[in-house]
């Protein structure tokens, strides 16, 4: 089955050449160039993917991106940021984009970004239909992770997790004591394992730390296996 992407890119040229690979992949898509009208068309419109720059006209990515998280839409979004904004890359993951390419990328690299997300989206879908009843919920220490409804509490508290958070975390509390290594991290929750992208790892890390820890600097659930990676020990341990 082809599947559907929305392209959100006021550079002709780049449009193009992500439709062209898109169209390699076996994808379907649809390029629209301003913020406003590509956030109509996300929020009206069932896609598998939406690729979004951050710099747009009318409305710029980051607002599209808060306005889809913070509604029903949970189709995936991978940004494309310039190399000189840090802090759009920030920004956009803690809004909840579940990747980010910086600009300029190659088209290589965008097809391995992409079926990545395609094959998180299958493993997910394809665990929670084989998921008995019992397993759609992980107890652990004061942690409560709720995986059909997406949601998570601490010590009974609700807490706001961006969609990689929430698979990282997952990932944890499925594997109690296992330590994990960033590369295998980047693997199994961002489906890409290469180099030079473990800092996305360690920043996801921190972020998820400051919402579920009492002490992130000294954490109970996602401890430091020092020169290896992380594990989940839970909370007394």
């Amino acid at each position: 089955m082809s599947r559907r992407v929305l392209v959100v890119e006021d550079d002709p040229d780049i449009g193009r050449l992500v439709m062209l690979q898109l169209a390699e992949l076996g994808c379907e898509s649809r390029l629209i160039d301003d913020g406003i009208s590509a956030l109509a068309e996300a929020e009206a419109t069932h896609y598998d993917l939406v690729i979004l720059d951050v710099m747009l006209p009318r409305m710029d990515g980051l607002q599209i991106c808060r306005r889809l998280r913070a509604g029903e839409t949970h189709t995936p979004i991978l940004m494309l940021t310039s190399k000189s904004s840090e802090i759009d890359r920030v920004l956009g993951l803690e809004l909840g984009a579940d990747d980010y390419l910086t600009k300029p990328f190659s088209m290589l690299e965008l097809a391995a970004r992409v079926k990545g997300v395609f094959r998180r989206a299958e493993q997910a879908a394809a665990a929670q239909n084989a998921a008995a009843p019992e397993s759609q919920r992980i107890e652990a220490d004061g942690l409560s992770i709720d995986l059909p409804r997406h949601e998570a509490q601490v010590r009974g508290q609700p807490v706001e997790l961006t969609a990689k958070e929430f698979e990282l975390l997952v990932c944890f509390a499925r594997s109690p004591g296992r330590v994990f290594t960033r590369t295998q991290l980047l693997d199994q929750v961002w489906g890409y394992s290469h180099a030079g992208y473990e800092h996305t790892v360690n920043t996801h890390i921190n972020r998820l730390r400051n919402k579920i820890e009492r002490d992130p600097a000294n954490p109970d659930f996602i401890q430091t296996v020092w020169g290896v990676g992380y594990k989940f020990g839970g909370a007394g341990e």
